[in-house]
């Protein structure tokens, strides 16, 4: 597996077809049984609608589930990846094979429901800090065989990604610093695997870890469960340092909408929040056929 995974569109689209695969194999299998009682012959044309506002993020993965059941579909969005559309609002028409657009729909859906959720959310969140030095970060609280999706997904939302697996960077959790014996020990440990990781996290709990881990050369610092005084303390504690030793400060724990503006205003770098994937809302959006 490859350090990072891009996000470029041509690997973006081949992760799509992927995914559209193999959900199209688990929904479909051998046959639509239902759809087979359609003329094979026959055409359509259909249009998705948003029920509510939302962020518009999946056309790679609707695109790939139609292709891959109709390869001469005709396809045109009316709202594009990653912005926003208004409730009833027409997001996209399409014109193809009755059969295949009667098999793609929910598969087609399903996608679009899920990535427009992350999407919106994440661009909650992130406008909520706009104007701070703070950055919206997603997490590994992810959909399993869907992370990748979820996190191109809180890219278009205005996001950023963390690690994207346990293989391309290295977070060092309370955990492994208990077994390693202490915050030092546990970043000299990290020697061997440095240059494959993408980055070198340490989590600390005190200010008395943040101390230690900074004297030991960390380079990003996160900040778990500490209340408004204490990291406008540990942010006071990282500038003094001087800027050739700061560590990027990143908040993860109880971060809720309510507070992440107090959090933001902290003055740290990054803000961690497993909600943005786990806890989300598919937002609401139907395809109808038109008469021809």
């Amino acid at each position: 597996m490859s350090l990072r995974f891009d996000f470029s569109a041509s690997a973006v689209a081949a992760l799509a077809r992927s995914d559209a695969a193999r959900a199209l194999q688990e929904d479909v299998a051998d046959g639509d049984l239902t759809a087979s009682l359609v003329d094979p012959a026959r055409r359509a044309r259909a249009r998705v609608l948003a029920r509510e506002a939302a962020v518009v993020c999946g056309a790679p993965w609707v695109e790939a589930t139609l292709r891959q059941l109709d390869p001469d579909v005709r396809i045109e969005w009316r709202c594009a990846e990653g912005e926003r559309c208004a409730a009833d609002q027409v997001v996209l028409e399409i014109e193809g094979a009755a059969r295949a657009l009667l098999t793609a729909e929910r598969t087609s859906l399903n996608f679009l429901q899920l990535l427009s959720a992350v999407a919106t959310k994440t661009a909650l969140y992130a406008e909520a800090v706009r104007g701070t030095r703070a950055r919206i970060v997603d997490t590994r609280k992810t959909i399993p065989g869907l992370r990748l999706a979820q996190k191109y997904a809180v890219r278009t939302g205005g996001g950023l990604n963390h690690r994207i697996g346990l293989y391309d960077a290295v977070l060092i959790k309370e955990n492994h610093i208990a077994a390693a014996g202490g915050v030092a020990a546990a970043l000299r440990a990290v020697a061997p695997v440095a240059s494959r990781a993408a980055f070198v996290e340490v989590e600390v709990e005190t200010l008395a870890q943040l101390h230690e881990a900074l004297e030991a050369g960390a380079r990003m610092v996160l900040l778990d469960n500490m209340d408004l005084p204490t990291l406008r303390e540990a942010v006071r504690i990282n500038d003094a340092v001087g800027d050739d030793r700061k560590a990027v400060l990143e908040i993860s724990g109880g971060v809720t909408l309510d507070g992440l503006r107090a959090l933001a205003e902290t003055g740290v770098d990054r803000i961690s929040v497993g909600a943005l994937t786990k806890d989300v809302k598919a937002v609401d959006y139907s395809m109808r056929f038109q008469d021809n």
